[in-house]
């Protein structure tokens, strides 16, 4: 098929009136599908502002692929960021780890992750939220080594028959923590590291449905300033819109049950600068707004802020526990306090995985409320070596580290409160209800970082942002 035809057959997709930048991008498409595609390594990188209509190009994408004799395959980083997918194309969506790795046991009777083999044959895998992926060296000696997701992700894709892959992203938001970049779409760094064959396109211009969205509008602006490298005061505009409202600390609580007095409370999330800000938010919300008791209590909803391993069988469909997922407690049945650390043994359902079977697990409850983004190096280190020592009489430490490897209470489920989260861990999901918590801000801190964190905070909103405790040089 020729690139005319499969421009017109993409642009026949298209909803809406497309801008300049969106017809182009057509063009750029069906080369891509047509010409590119005949390279081995060929990808495309698709770069877009938010409302410039990339989830529109992709849905016209994804329906325009079957007629040309190619196969589809949709994945994101975190569970959420699939479910979004997922909702705006109506096909079914992937998290990246749970598509490209399985879960076996070696030799020892330990559970390791490897690739999947990719079966799949004539297929464009398409990766949203691209920005997020994480391009990690591993660490030599350490004791669970981290896999590089960019190279696994290549390597699968091209270990299949005629597969290609195509990255979606907004390199204004924020890149993978530790960098101050996004690999996934930095094409020099693409070229230069994986010797691609690259097409890209990056959309500018916003579509005329998101300038009638506060939300968006907004977004837009922070991102203006993003580009140009500097802040110009005022960054947000209130009216004419209804779907952006500043409040200050006294207005809050009122806010905060509104949005809590539905029945999806998942719907609703405040995101902060640091864990400790968050870790406030979370118990005055549980105890204020949600009238929950204790520690925990059945209907908590919790994030998972470690990729787990051990809890879901072989067989699952999710294949494991992935930082990001939000569970909700379904039934608690004892506390343990042991190996210098507090247990509880918990049944969670998933919240973005709805035909995911309850599942009993074991939680530790000490990084509930750590100024910690997880468990920190020294007490993962700390409860190693505790939960070792009751391994004593085995002489050979391969034999030792094994038993710990396998121990329930050293593979506990590592979990937040989700009412307020900080902006990396919402990164790739939305709600329809988001505050934002300005926090502490120094003058020296009010850099393009901050924009960034800013921008990625504002696009998680899809109906309602509620801008908390913002200064009042932010506003026009």
């Amino acid at each position: 098929m020729d690139v005319n035809r499969v421009r017109s057959m993409l642009l026949h997709e298209f909803p809406h009136a497309t801008t300049p930048g969106q017809e182009q991008l057509m063009g750029e498409l069906a080369v891509f599908l047509t010409i590119s595609w005949k390279k081995a390594n060929a990808l495309f990188l698709l770069k877009g502002y938010a409302g410039t209509g990339k989830t529109t190009v992709v849905k016209a994408l994804v329906n325009v692929l079957p007629t040309i004799g190619k196969r589809t395959v949709l994945m994101a980083p975190t569970g959420r960021a699939a479910k979004v997918m997922a909702g705006y194309t109506g096909k079914q969506a992937h998290t990246i780890h749970r598509k490209i790795y399985i879960a076996w046991t070696n030799k020892d009777g330990q559970i390791e992750m490897k690739l999947q083999k990719n079966l799949h044959r004539h297929t464009l895998f398409i990766v949203d939220e691209a920005s997020m992926i994480q391009h990690v060296m591993p660490v030599e000696g350490q004791l669970f080594p981290t896999r590089n997701l960019l190279d696994d992700l290549f390597a699968y894709v091209q270990s299949g028959e005629n597969c290609r892959l195509l990255f979606i992203g907004d390199a204004a938001q924020l890149p993978p923590v530790g960098l101050d970049y996004s690999p996934a779409l930095d094409a020099a760094f693409l070229q230069n590291g994986y010797d691609l064959s690259i097409d890209s396109f990056e959309l500018m211009e916003v579509v005329r449905q998101s300038q009638e969205s506060g939300i968006l509008v907004n977004a837009t602006r922070i991102r203006q300033e993003i580009s140009n490298q500097e802040i110009r005061l005022p960054l947000f505009q209130l009216h004419p819109f209804s779907d952006v409202t500043r409040i200050d600390g006294t207005e809050l609580e009122d806010a905060l049950n509104q949005a809590y007095s539905g029945s999806q409370r998942e719907n609703n999330v405040v995101i902060c600068r640091s864990n400790k800000r968050a870790n406030i938010y979370n118990r005055e919300i549980r105890r204020r707004i949600l009238f929950l008791d204790g520690e925990i209590t059945t209907g908590d909803y919790l994030m998972v802020v470690k990729n787990n391993y051990f809890w879901l069988p072989l067989e699952s469909s999710a294949g494991f526990i992935a930082n990001g997922d939000i569970v909700e407690i379904t039934r608690i049945r004892k506390y343990e306090e042991i190996y210098g650390f507090r247990f509880a043994d918990i049944t969670v359902r998933f919240i973005d995985y709805p035909d995911e079977h309850e599942l009993d697990v074991k939680i530790i409850l000490d990084t509930l409320t750590s100024e910690s983004a997880a468990l920190s190096q020294a007490d993962n280190n700390r409860l190693f070596q505790t939960v070792m020592e009751d391994y004593a009489e085995l002489r050979s430490r391969r034999n030792k580290v094994e038993k710990v490897k396998a121990s329930p209470h050293f593979n506990a489920l590592q979990v937040k409160f989700s009412y307020a989260l900080t902006c990396h861990k919402t990164q790739g999901g939305q709600w329809d209800t988001v505050f934002i918590d300005q926090g502490y801000l120094a003058e020296q801190m009010l850099n393009t970082e901050y924009l960034r964190w800013l921008y990625t905070a504002v696009t998680r909103a899809t109906k309602k942002m509620f801008l908390v405790n913002f200064q009042e040089r932010f506003f026009m």
